[in-house]
Parts: structure tokens; C-alpha cells; sequence
């Protein structure tokens, strides 16, 4: 497995972040206005999906270019964002795309509570790396994540169905990710005796080594 390469933290950020941004401006900017498309009309939602896909496309691109690595999470939304987006398009039905945050969500908690079923934290497997943790701590926060995860699912089916597209996409844009930071963030405030110190963690193998 190749190393990641690593690269400006505020650049990462921009390529990971940008492209919901972008959307959002797009939107706001198309939402008044119908646009001819292969012999039909689309909406100003639908043209903006339609731009922002090559966008998140290029922002992926480049991110792996630059290290050398994409998670499966990123790989697994640019999938849904692909494959969602072409629906929409093709369907010329902007429900398709409001419709993937909704999967998206549920599978992340239907995966990781099939793990919490099989007794395992799956989401250790692609985080552990990042954030040393006991398995008590990882089997915490899996459920947690897991109910937090089937809690955004639902409130995005109650978002799209009962508001208008304006507030659908400054919710997605805005609403979600600042909900899940604020989730993940308190989980870790609240999970901090389960975090495995490095140097305990270097001490323990230095340790071993010497008996």
C-alpha cells in the first residue's frame, strides 16, 4: 500500500470542502432560471447538480494526485454524487439528488450497525490509523456515529420533503456537515480516556521489545 503523501493542510481542506461550496454558490446563483439542455429544459437545481459533478470530480483528482490516497468514504460518496447526479439528468427529477444524502446516511449506519451486530467496529478499520483508540472506545463511538448517522438520514427525508429547495441546499451545504463536526467532536471530548497516547503507545512496544 502506497504512502500518503502529505500536503498543505488549508489546501486539503479547500479540495475536500470546495466543491459543496461551489454548489451552493451555483445554485444561488442559477436557481431563478430554466437552462436548454440536449433538447430539454432544467431547472436552475438541476444545472447546478450537473456542474458540480466534474467539479467534485477534479477536487478528488487532484487530492489523490497530491497525496497519493482517497478514503472509502470519498471514493463511496463520489460514486453516489456520480450515479445520482446522472439520474437526475437523465430524469430530468431533482428528488434524485436531494434522495442521495438520504442513502448515503443510511448506508453508513445500516454498514456500521451490521458491524456493531458481528461485534466489531468497522468504522476502527478506516479510522484507527488516524485515531488511536481502545476497542471499548471504538465500539462507543461506532453506535453513536451509527445512530447519528440513521438521525441525519431521516432529517434529510424530512428536510426535502417538506421544505423548499433553498433550504434543502443550505442545509445540505451547511446544516449537515456542521451538525455531524459538532457530533464527532463532542463524541471525542466525551471518549478522551479511550484515546491511546503515542508515547504510551511507544513506551508499552519499547517495552515489550526489552523483556
Amino acid at each position: 500500500m502506497s504512502q500518503e503523501r502529505k500536503i498543505n493542510p488549508l489546501l486539503k481542506q479547500v479540495l475536500e470542502l470546495g466543491p459543496p461550496i461551489v454548489f451552493f454558490l451555483v445554485y444561488m446563483k442559477m436557481r431563478d432560471n430554466t437552462y436548454a439542455m440536449w433538447g430539454f429544459e432544467y431547472s436552475g437545481f438541476i444545472a447546478a447538480t450537473l456542474i458540480f459533478v466534474p467539479i467534485l470530480l477534479l477536487a478528488m483528482g487532484t487530492l489523490w494526485a497530491l497525496t497519493g490516497k482517497l478514503s472509502r468514504m470519498q471514493i463511496f460518496t463520489a460514486i453516489m454524487v456520480i450515479v445520482f447526479g446522472a439520474l437526475t439528468a437523465w430524469f430530468n427529477d431533482e428528488r434524485f439528488f436531494k434522495m442521495k444524502t438520504t442513502i448515503v446516511y443510511g448506508l453508513f449506519a445500516l454498514l456500521l450497525g451490521v458491524g456493531l451486530l458481528r461485534r466489531e467496529s468497522w468504522l476502527a478499520y478506516i479510522l484507527s490509523d488516524m485515531i488511536p483508540m481502545t476497542q471499548e472506545g471504538w465500539m462507543i463511538l461506532t453506535r453513536r456515529l451509527c445512530l447519528g448517522f440513521a438521525t441525519l438520514a431521516v432529517a434529510n427525508e424530512i428536510v426535502w420533503r417538506t421544505m423548499s429547495t433553498d433550504a434543502w441546499v443550505k442545509i445540505e451545504t451547511f446544516g449537515f456537515p456542521i451538525a455531524l463536526m459538532a457530533f464527532l467532536f463532542w463524541q471525542m471530548m466525551g471518549l478522551e480516556e479511550h484515546v491511546i497516547e503515542e508515547d504510551a503507545e511507544k513506551s508499552a512496544e519499547a517495552d515489550s521489545d526489552g523483556s
